[in-house]
């Protein structure tokens, strides 16, 4: 087919910005395949070494890998990477800890012994004409798949060639995977290797992601780390360490949605943190500093802001990029029914869109629901959209952006595409596709 890029200096007067508008015609008209399925095939089998991934992956989660990339300017991601920088300043504030910790489970008050939690996900709806965080995840899941996905990508024409993420970045991102967990157990004061990982989730074998699971054990093991993927409750603690077995665990990567350890299952894990037996990471502090959702309630007020201390350019790049988000009170509860249309609802400690409603979808029942549970309102910003068919009807998907995120850096965006309120990985064409950077 024709490369989209040629029907630019048509579509430019849709917009201000040429580049604007080459960003709205690649997500509209490109339809052309990024995703090259042997060489996904290739990288799971040989380079990664797990000969059944593959199949693994195509029975159980079909709609993982999009097939097609998700376009977004330069502008754009240098501006999501300075908000991240932004967020880091704030938390960093004594004020800002003292008042959020003060709401939060005892657990997060321990002090986690230096260790500052992998794989934050700050996730974003962008559009040629809106810009918004939308929240910040602890344990975001997706980062070992993208580094697979960079590797079997093609370009679809010359014009995309250079925004093509290359074998090499995905190469560099698993050293700095590598290299992030091993800083963090330098973190926590030890100064010899760190040895093991526990990977650990909820019956991780049934996990949607439990694929991603084995890719990262295998990259461990590369890497000289011994690593096991195990439930929260396949652990004990003996003479000041927590055993998987005969392992002794040095670090436990924690994908739990259990935040606070406070399931009966998480027992073990729960005192061998607050005996500091091992390294967990994220954790329950940067849990409650970062992902619970009144925070953006905080970090989008400017009242609040100021009485903190933030820096007004701080401020000012906060309350235009961060939807303002208000905690569900009886007080405003009538005036967020009423404007219930422009706004989206999320429980506190939410995840995985679970529990979370478009205002203009609501049932009074929900409602009701709504005001019985911990929530907050935060103003309604559409996500961005890729149509993936040309073909009669056209296939139009929606598609968030996320930043995966260590010690206020960017390690790397993956764009998640799909239909319904919230990302589901159950979309025929939709799931994790590569972001291409066009010009600023």
């Amino acid at each position: 087919m024709t490369s989209p890029v040629a029907s630019l200096p048509v579509a430019a007067g849709l917009a201000a910005s040429p580049n604007a508008a080459l960003i709205k015609v690649l997500n509209s008209k490109c339809f052309c395949i990024s995703l090259d399925a042997d060489a996904l095939q290739q990288a799971l089998q040989s380079e990664i070494g797990q000969p059944d991934l593959f199949e693994l992956i195509r029975e159980r989660c079909p709609y993982l890998f999009a097939a097609r990339p998700v376009f977004v300017s330069q502008t754009h991601t240098a501006r999501m990477a300075q908000l991240v920088q932004s967020i880091e300043a704030v938390v960093a504030l004594p004020a800002y800890r003292e008042e959020v910790l003060a709401q939060s489970p005892a657990i997060a008050r321990h002090d986690p012994g230096g260790a500052k939690g992998v794989f934050f996900g700050y996730d974003f709806h962008v559009t040629e004409d809106g810009f918004g965080l939308i929240e910040i995840n602890t344990n975001a899941g997706g980062a070992m798949l993208n580094a697979v996905l960079a590797r079997a990508q093609r370009a679809c024409c010359p014009a995309i060639d250079e925004m093509v993420p290359t074998p090499a970045r995905a190469d560099a991102l698993e050293q700095r995977i590598v290299a992030m967990f091993r800083n963090e157990w330098s973190l926590s004061g030890h100064e010899g290797p760190l040895r093991s990982i526990a990977i650990v989730d909820e019956a991780p074998e049934q996990q949607y992601l439990y694929p991603e699971f084995l890719l990262f054990q295998q990259l461990f093991q590369r890497h000289g780390l011994q690593a096991v993927i195990a439930g929260p409750a396949d652990f004990s603690l003996r003479d000041g360490l927590l055993w998987h077995g005969k392992l002794a665990i040095d670090l436990v990567y924690n994908r739990l949605t259990d935040f606070s350890l406070a399931s009966p299952a998480s027992a073990t894990l729960r005192e061998a943190y607050l005996a500091n037996a091992m390294v967990l990471t994220p954790n329950p502090q940067v849990h409650a500093l970062y992902a619970d959702k009144r925070n953006l309630a905080l970090l989008s007020d400017a009242n609040r802001l100021d009485a903190l201390g933030v820096p007004q350019a701080t401020q000012d790049l906060l309350l235009a990029s961060i939807p303002h988000t208000e905690v569900v009170k009886p007080e405003n509860a009538e005036r967020l029914w009423r404007e219930r249309r422009r706004l989206f609802f999320k429980p506190f400690a939410g995840f995985g869109g679970r529990a979370a409603y478009r205002g203009d979808k609501l049932t009074q029942r929900v409602w009701q629901d709504i005001l019985a549970g911990d929530y907050v309102a935060q103003a309604l910003v559409m996500p961005g959209e890729r149509t993936i068919s040309g073909e009669p009807p056209a296939q139009v998907l929606k598609f968030d952006l996320r930043d995966y995120v260590y010690d206020g850096q960017v390690q790397w965006v993956a764009a998640r595409l799909y239909q319904g309120q919230t990302t589901n990985f159950r979309t025929p064409g939709g799931g994790f596709a590569p972001v291409y950077e066009g010009p600023a």
